[in-house]
């Protein structure tokens, strides 16, 4: 049965920048598909409507104030083993893809990706399958992840968001505050992530950050 003549499809669009869930809703709403489209502006408000509601896909951001497109992505698929979740986002380094597919996503594409990719992404993942964006495919087949970062494959998933956050000049306590942990929790996080990356400052952790694209120059 084609797409569009499915009962309307109920997606949740996260993302925390109003005019691009707005851009993002037109070409969804003006597609052949039957698409009904929700918002949230931050991951805790994605994950609060995916647990009131059932959606058949969500697509969303990895940045995002509070907890990070990451958690998000973890505390979806956690609840729902078969979620259908599409990332569109700035990045596109290998590190945070391969994050995004261990996290349980089925599909990722860039921002850049002009706007019938969206709807092919789309598409793809309500059908089953898993979908990568134009030459994402072809650099994580390409990829020795050994040789570019293997000490940041080190890292579990709360230990790296934890990373990018001091990587972007939080302090231990305002990342406390972010992901509602202790003081104390974070800063043995930070102890681990130091020796786990053999680095012994916050400066050559930021530089590591830099290097492989975890946050701009």
């Amino acid at each position: 049965m084609p797409m569009h003549n499915w009962q309307a499809l109920k997606i949740l669009l996260v993302d925390d920048h109003a005019v691009v869930r707005a851009g993002y809703r037109r070409l969804l709403e003006s597609s052949p598909l039957n698409i009904s489209v929700f918002e949230a502006d931050t991951g805790e408000r994605g994950y609060l409507h995916y647990s009131e509601q059932a959606f058949d896909l969500v697509a969303m951001d990895l940045t995002l104030p509070g907890i990070s497109g990451l958690e998000t992505i973890r505390r979806i698929t956690q609840q729902d083993s078969a979620a259908r979740v599409l990332v569109f986002s700035i990045h596109d380094e290998t590190v945070f893809i391969e994050r995004a597919l261990k996290a349980g996503v089925r599909g990722y594409i860039s921002k850049s990706s002009a706007a019938e990719v969206l709807i092919e992404a789309v598409e793809r993942v309500l059908l089953g399958e898993l979908y990568l964006g134009p030459g994402i495919a072809e650099r994580l087949a390409a990829l020795n992840y050994a040789d570019k970062g293997g000490s940041l494959a080190a890292l579990s998933p709360r230990e790296f968001d934890i990373f990018r956050l001091l990587a972007e000049g939080l302090t231990v306590n305002e990342i406390a505050t972010l992901l509602s942990l202790s003081v104390k929790t974070v800063a043995n996080y930070n102890t681990q992530i130091r020796a786990k990356l053999n680095v012994a400052s916050g400066a050559e952790l930021a530089r590591l950050a830099i290097r492989f694209g975890i946050v701009p120059a």
